[in-house]
């Protein structure tokens, strides 16, 4: 007797199309693509101050400028790696993020490799960096984006709750990173999840949503938790 044994529905269509270089523009923010020599002279005198910002990084903290556009110039030399420079309308540059692991064939990509100077951390432009990033991945065709951090970052995992990411596990000693252990925390959006947090971004986005000293009035985790995956969304956090 044959036995016809479940291996998951069809998927059709093309493979995802790679990053390219056309700039992403929202309403607090745009991204560039990152060339190490212009935006690290750029970024440079926000982060040189700031070791910590490297703690859970792959690179050690450079010491100079020349390091750190070095630093720059490694990470867009990756084949599997894209790089945006994240400016602000004044054109101060605060920081950088990447499109890391992008497998077309398979429409899976991961946002990483996130480094923000102090003075980008907790502004709306942050969070629609990655707005734009997650838009324009699912517009290139992919099914999967990834978030994936060392488990003890807590503030890691607390932002991609928060971005609308669920939580899917651990996978322990997954890495040797600068020496130390490090096991990775793992987060996923999918394409069919991205409609419902993409209209929670919008409606975060929206200028009434902040009163007239920038304070949110609605959350943005309040409006992305209805639309992960079920489960408990503190799990991540009381794993740690």
């Amino acid at each position: 007797m044959n036995e016809h044994r479940p291996i998951g529905p069809r998927v059709d269509g093309p493979d995802a199309l790679r990053p390219d270089r056309h700039i992403l523009i929202g309403r607090t923010v745009r991204l560039e693509t990152l060339r190490p020599a212009e935006h690290g002279a750029l970024i440079w005198p926000h982060i040189k101050d700031h070791p910590h910002v490297w703690d859970y990084l792959y690179e050690t903290p450079p010491h100079t400028i020349a390091e750190f556009v070095e630093t720059l110039e490694l990470a867009i030399a990756k084949p599997d790696w894209f790089g945006y420079a994240i400016c602000l309308p004044d054109n101060k540059v605060l920081g950088y993020a990447f499109y890391l692991n992008c497998v077309s064939s398979m429409r899976t990509i991961e946002v990483g490799n996130i480094n923000y100077s102090p003075s980008m951390q907790r502004r709306t432009a942050a969070t629609e960096a990655m707005y734009l990033m997650m838009d324009e991945a699912f517009r290139l065709g992919y099914r999967r984006y990834e978030w994936k951090c060392n488990a003890l970052n807590a503030p890691s995992r607390r932002a991609a709750q928060r971005l609308g990411f669920s939580w899917e596990g651990i996978f322990r000693q997954h890495l040797i990173v600068k020496g130390h252990n490090r096991d990775t925390a793992w987060f996923a959006l999918t394409d069919k999840e991205w409609p419902a947090i993409r209209r929670a971004f919008n409606t975060w986005l929206a200028e009434e949503n902040f009163d007239t000293d920038g304070r949110q009035r609605q959350s943005l985790s309040d409006l992305t938790a209805p639309h992960r995956v079920a489960g408990d969304p503190d799990q991540a956090e009381r794993a740690i």
